[in-house]
């Protein structure tokens, strides 16, 4: 299938970046995608081909970091959509809160100067649920698009960083945008294949199940969308001219724990299926390890809290229909198997 469309994909090591390129270079856009260092140019390519590209000459490289100018107007040339996926996710909480969301923030109001300044038509920006449903109570709320987290409120950095990011977003394009469309995409905890070595924060979850490294389990519900979804509703929500200036809540129906998730591993039939644990943590064990270990506080706040969400925007607006939950587990466990991450 060709098509003389030109796309850019920030951040094109990423999780969610090479599920999102797969798909456009399968729908036959030329693809523009950014590195931090242009000797990662390889591992994309090496990704790409384990998920059966064959043919590279639509793709294109450019070396581009969030954190300074360089290139980005270089990046942004020619090309008539952006899918601003590129974001970093710490393993841990900041010692200075500026170290996450000063990159967040700027990152994006880079992309966004590039993208005016090439006459891009439009942006489709990765935000976060982390934006929408983080300081109202969960108890009898739909959280939808129309939620938004108080970036003053109590909550982790990296919660934080997301809503400003996006906040900052939507200001730049109110206020100098020109003519410069944008969407913005906010997903829940993403799962599902990986195409190679490259596996993002959430995935290790299932990695540490299977390999026994997690010995029980919180009762933390959450909720779930598939990778390969998520590439998807960034290239419907690029094409729909009902896109334009709109937030969609990315999420699988239902929610899931993490109990349930091991549960569903431990009775698969491969060989780290029994190494899975399905114990379940008390609350007030975590609570009490949380005292001691600080970096366990946010989880803790969570116990017990079961948020609902409604998907009813994407799947009317888009036509977007994400895979089940059990299905995007399934496979993000087979596929760490088939890789070799799980050892």
């Amino acid at each position: 299938m060709e098509n003389s469309e030109t796309v850019l994909v920030t951040g094109g090591t990423g999780y969610v970046a090479i599920h999102t390129i797969f798909q456009l270079m399968k729908q036959g856009y030329k693809v523009k995608t950014t590195v931090r260092n242009l000797n990662r140019k390889s591992e994309v390519i090496e990704m790409l081909s384990s998920a059966g590209i064959n043919s590279f000459e639509n793709l294109d490289f450019v070396e581009a970091d969030l954190s300074n100018d360089n290139n980005w107007n270089e990046a942004a040339k020619g090309c008539k959509y952006i899918l601003h996926v590129a974001s970093p996710f710490p393993s841990k909480e900041p010692n200075d809160e500026n170290e996450l969301i000063r990159p967040a923030v700027d990152g994006t109001l880079r992309v966004l100067k590039a993208a005016s300044n090439a006459g891009v038509k439009r942006v489709v920006m990765t935000s976060s649920f982390a934006a929408i449903g983080y300081s109202i109570n969960p108890k009898n709320h739909i959280f939808t698009e129309v939620d938004w987290t108080d970036p003053n409120a109590k909550i982790a950095t990296y919660i934080k960083s997301k809503v400003l990011a996006e906040q900052a977003a939507w200001n730049y394009i109110k206020n100098e945008s020109g003519k410069l469309e944008l969407t913005v995409i906010n997903p829940v905890g993403i799962f599902g294949p990986v195409f190679g070595k490259s596996v993002s924060s959430s995935i290790q979850i299932i990695e540490q199940l299977l390999t026994g490294k997690m010995s029980s389990t919180p009762k933390l519900s959450f909720s779930v969308v598939d990778v390969r979804d998520v590439a998807d509703i960034h290239i419907k929500a690029m094409k729909s001219p009902e896109a334009n200036g709109q937030r969609f809540l990315a999420a699988s129906d239902g929610s899931t724990s993490l109990p349930e998730i091991a549960k569903l591993l431990h009775s698969q039939p491969n060989e780290y299926a029994k190494k899975v644990t399905t114990t379940v943590l008390p609350d007030w064990v975590v609570k009490i390890v949380a005292y001691f270990k600080p970096e366990l506080k946010s989880v803790s706040t969570q116990l017990g809290k079961v948020k609902v969400l409604s998907n009813k925007k994407a799947k009317e607006m888009l036509g977007w229909q994400p895979r089940d939950k059990e299905t995007t587990i399934i496979d993000t466990a087979e596929s760490l198997i088939k890789f070799g991450i799980i050892k």
